[in-house]
Order: structure tokens, then C-alpha cells, then sequence
């Protein structure tokens, strides 16, 4: 008899790939007398369970091939409300530990989300040439309060990477979203502004002709233009710099999204740079989770580093997101002017969210 019944499940996996569901992605129906099921690996790696919102996108197929490889997930969920079963089905056939499942559509949206530990969210559009953060403003914060108040309802306690832009708006939405919902722990709603660290190290490398692997730069402030404030007299190992170099290398960071954007000539934003920096950022927030001492990383976060309630600063991760926040440290002249920019800027963009979601 268990012989049968394996035999049958056998069978039901090969029917499922030669004959797929349209929508592709109910564990279980009818098909010519033998259950149909996802043909999915059974048994998978010990790991996290790992959803990605807005994975057909730009940012999220590449950041779904990523996260497949990385050996910490064992569940890896990809939504979206097109194309999710083309790229499932093509992210499924890599040979590493992580199950995947497709999602389609918002009826399919908290089943991608029930029982999740992180969930990364790429969803939206993307800027293109003359578009600023804030042109997307009304589109994407539509998008990510929704898909908030699907994680607030299924997987309250899971870690959640905002990469959606403008984050320095869509941050402050995810968080009222989940005060309305009574689910709030500001510990475990993080910005992803990873790329402006990668993008600094990158920079600074190309200056000093050193291997960017070695740098460390903190940038803090935000996630758009001048509100991005890469603290270049913090860097590790310690550089100096001359002015004319400190201006080239600030202005070339909060302006490395644009240069993209404008070097592709409106075929797209920073998708493949921005997927590797947020998986970066996804596997710290992992080991964090495992309990790995001492993952430290600059993110965009509710904080009392200054008088804002938002802001992006060194934290420290942990089982319980972060469990740390860093002051700022001492700043030169040009840093502390630079941060008083970023401030004005970021009270209006932070303001901005808030109301979205209370109006």
C-alpha cells in the first residue's frame, strides 16, 4: 500500500509538470484519477521561509535566483500579480536546498505569507529618466500598504526589507499599516538602503584603488538623493580624502540611482545592483535570525538617533530584528552640514507617508 501511494505521488509530480494548472499553484487538485501537486522537492534544507513580494519585477527575479542560492532559506514563496509561474517554474530547477512556491494574484496573497520569517518586498514600479522617488510616491504606496496589511494579518512577527521606493515614505506607510492593525514591532520593519552602502564602498574603492570588499562605509540619513549621507571620515580601514574627492564621491553616492536610470535611457532602474545588495541585506537579517553575534548593518529604521522618527544608521541584527541602533559618531564639518540637508528633506517624505495612510 505505501508503495502504491508513493508511486501515485510519483506519478501526480510528472502529470504536473506535463500538464500545469493555469494558475498553477493549489497544492492539490483532481487530474485523470491521481492527485495533481506542485512538483515540488520534498523534505527541504533547515533553513527560514523566505517570501519575496513582487517577484516577476525587475528587482525580483534576479533577487529570487539569489535567494535560492543562499543555504539559510528552506522555503522560498514568490508573488506577484503577473507572471509568478514562468519564473517560479524556471527558479524551481536550480539544485540548491530551497523549495520553491509560486503566487499569483491577491487572492493568492496570504497563502504566500502564512508562516514567514522574512518577507523582502521589490513590488513596484520603477523610476525612469526625469522620475524622481517621489513621482512614484502614488502608485507604490498603494502597493505597499496593501501587501502590509497582508503581512500584518498572516505573518505578524516576521522580519520585513522594504526596498520599494520612495522608501523614506514607504517605510513610515508599512509601519502605520501595522499600528492600525495592532501588530506594530519597529524592530521589525527595516529599509533597505544596503545599495547605498555597495555603492559607496564601490566609489571609494575606485578612488583609492582598493579592493572594495575591504571598505566599509556607513552611509546613513535615507534613501533618495541628498537625504543619503555617506559618513566618508567613519570608513574602515580609516582613508583620508581630499575636499575635491569628498564632494565627487558624496555627490556620485546620492546620485548613483539616477546614474543608472539615465544610462539605460529609460529601459529601467538599478534592478541587478539592487537585488544583489538586498540580498546582502536579506542573509544578515537571516544570521541574525540564527543567532550569529555582531551583524551589523546600516538601514532605514524607527529611530531616536535624531529627532526624527525615521532614520538610517548602523544597527545591530538579531533573532528579534534589530536589537541595536548605533549613534551616529563624530562628524566633520561637511558631515554635519550634509545632515541638516538630509533632515529637512526626510520630514517632509517621512510626514508624507504618515498622512497616506491616516487620511
Amino acid at each position: 500500500m505505501e508503495h502504491d501511494t508513493q508511486a501515485r505521488v510519483r506519478i501526480s509530480r510528472i502529470a504536473a509538470h506535463l500538464n500545469p494548472r493555469s494558475d498553477g499553484f493549489q497544492n492539490m487538485e483532481e487530474y485523470s484519477g491521481v492527485y495533481q501537486l506542485n512538483c515540488l522537492a520534498k523534505g527541504a534544507s533547515p533553513g527560514f521561509k523566505v517570501a519575496i513580494l513582487g517577484a516577476a519585477g525587475g528587482i525580483g527575479q534576479p533577487l529570487a535566483m539569489l535567494m535560492k542560492m543562499n543555504p539559510l532559506v528552506s522555503v522560498l514563496h514568490l508573488y506577484d500579480v503577473v507572471n509568478t509561474p514562468g519564473v517560479t517554474a524556471d527558479i524551481s530547477h536550480m539544485d540548491t536546498g530551497a523549495v520553491v512556491r509560486g503566487f499569483l494574484g491577491q487572492q493568492q496573497l496570504e497563502d504566500a505569507l502564512t508562516g514567514m520569517d522574512l518577507v523582502i518586498i521589490p513590488a513596484g514600479v520603477p523610476r525612469k529618466p526625469g522620475m524622481t522617488r517621489d513621482d512614484l510616491f502614488n502608485i507604490n504606496a498603494g502597493i505597499v500598504r496593501t501587501l502590509c496589511e497582508g503581512i500584518a494579518k498572516c505573518c505578524p512577527n516576521a522580519i520585513v526589507n522594504i526596498i520599494s521606493n520612495p522608501v523614506n515614505s514607504t517605510v513610515p506607510i508599512a509601519a502605520e499599516v501595522f499600528k492600525k492593525a495592532g501588530t506594530y514591532n519597529p524592530k521589525c520593519i527595516l529599509g533597505v538602503t544596503m545599495l547605498d552602502v555597495v555603492r559607496a564602498n564601490t566609489f571609494v574603492a575606485e578612488v583609492l584603488s582598493l579592493d572594495p570588499r575591504e571598505i566599509d562605509t556607513p552611509v546613513v540619513g535615507g534613501h533618495a538623493g541628498v537625504t543619503i549621507l555617506p559618513l566618508l571620515s567613519q570608513i574602515k580601514p580609516p582613508c583620508s580624502f581630499t575636499q575635491q574627492e569628498i564632494e565627487y564621491l558624496t555627490n556620485r553616492i546620492q546620485n548613483g540611482g539616477t546614474e543608472v536610470v539615465e544610462a539605460k535611457a529609460g529601459s529601467g532602474s538599478a534592478t541587478l545592483s539592487m537585488a544583489y545588495a538586498a540580498v546582502k541585506f536579506a542573509d544578515a537579517c537571516l544570521r541574525g535570525l540564527r543567532g550569529d553575534a555582531n551583524i551589523i548593518q546600516c538601514a532605514y529604521v524607527a529611530s531616536e538617533v535624531t529627532e526624527l522618527p525615521f532614520f538610517a544608521s548602523k544597527v545591530r541584527l538579531g533573532r528579534a530584528g534589530v536589537e541595536e541602533i548605533y549613534p551616529l559618531g563624530p562628524l566633520n564639518e561637511y558631515e554635519r552640514a550634509g545632515l541638516e540637508k538630509a533632515k529637512k528633506e526626510l520630514a517632509g517624505s517621512i510626514q508624507k507617508g504618515v498622512s497616506f495612510v491616516r487620511k
